[in-house]
């Protein structure tokens, strides 16, 4: 999230999850949103729960739009409807796992890897490294 911030030129905030039993969790705003847009960053979604409730404790703290960006979509247990119930400006995912069409969002984009993982692959197999490779495509 970090490093997004300083790329964008933005503050940080976090949302803080405590559990408060084995179902039920409790979400804190750290930081100031109000009047912003907000970004959700995460490694993966699964059941959608926690970023979808990100999302609605965000935007009872004064966020605008809220964004969610992450590398997983594996999408179990109804995830594709709470994140179409969250009321996200635009979800950014990858296919890092295949999303079927039944879980596509209108507002998803969705990022191939394909190139990347090639890319990466190539890089490593001619003894190159990758970190070079990336920054020759601006990927830091």
């Amino acid at each position: 999230a970090r490093n997004f911030a300083e790329a964008l030129h933005a503050p940080v905030a976090f949302v803080e999850k405590r559990r408060t039993g084995p179902d039920t969790q409790s979400l804190t705003v750290i930081g100031d949103v109000a009047g912003a847009n907000v970004l959700i960053v995460d490694d993966e979604v699964d059941r959608g729960g926690t970023i979808s409730g990100a999302a609605c404790i965000l935007r009872e703290a004064g966020a605008r739009d809220v964004y969610a960006c992450f590398v997983h979509a594996t999408f179990s247990d109804g995830a594709a409807q709470r994140l179409a119930e969250a009321g996200f400006k635009e979800i950014v995912c990858t296919n890092s796992q295949p999303i079927t069409e039944a879980k596509r969002l209108p507002n998803m984009t969705v990022i191939h890897l394909g190139h990347w993982l090639a890319t990466i692959i190539d890089a490593a197999h001619r003894g190159r490294s990758v970190g070079r490779t990336l920054s020759e495509y601006g990927v830091e």
